[in-house]
């Protein structure tokens, strides 16, 4: 079942990074502050380290490093990290295939505590959709017309 969730999440990202390809670079990586991380290109690759950090880093125990939104400068540099998240929810959803209620310890600012499969692969996904919102109003407010990303359509 959460892989098939997964696909609609993917459904919509593909309908997002589209209308992004639409975006100027310079509207692309344009700093506004009225949003927490800046940038489209900052939100994205926010959205990229989340999984990363959730799932990969402490679900799966895997070392990993964060470079600085700097690093990547296009959308295809962005596209290439979602890709590599894409294989982190594989792994995890492969790894926990048919066993969604289990609990495992996950280390959060400096604590241990227990949850569910669900609960942290509900919370990585709602995180993208939350960031994706902010990509759209963004986007408006330089001067874009936003498409329509609901899963749902």
């Amino acid at each position: 079942m959460l892989k098939q969730q997964y696909e609609l999440v993917l459904f919509s990202r593909e309908t997002i990074l589209d209308y992004i390809k639409t975006i100027s670079h310079e509207d692309f990586i344009c700093d506004n502050s009225a949003f927490g991380k800046g940038s489209i290109r900052n939100l994205l690759v926010h959205i990229c380290d989340t999984y990363s950090s959730w799932i990969a880093e402490r679900a799966l125990g895997l070392p990993l490093t964060y470079p600085a939104f700097d690093n990547y400068s296009t959308l295809n540099d962005c596209i290439e990290y979602f890709n590599r998240v894409n294989l982190f929810i594989d792994q995890f959803l492969n790894q926990f295939e048919g066993n969604h209620q289990k609990e495992i310890q996950i280390v959060r600012n400096g604590t241990t505590t227990k949850i569910s499969v669900l609960q942290l692969f509900t919370h990585v996904i709602t995180h993208e959709f939350h960031h994706k919102g902010q990509i759209m109003s963004l986007s408006r407010i330089l001067g874009y017309t936003p498409v329509d990303a609901d899963i749902i359509r």
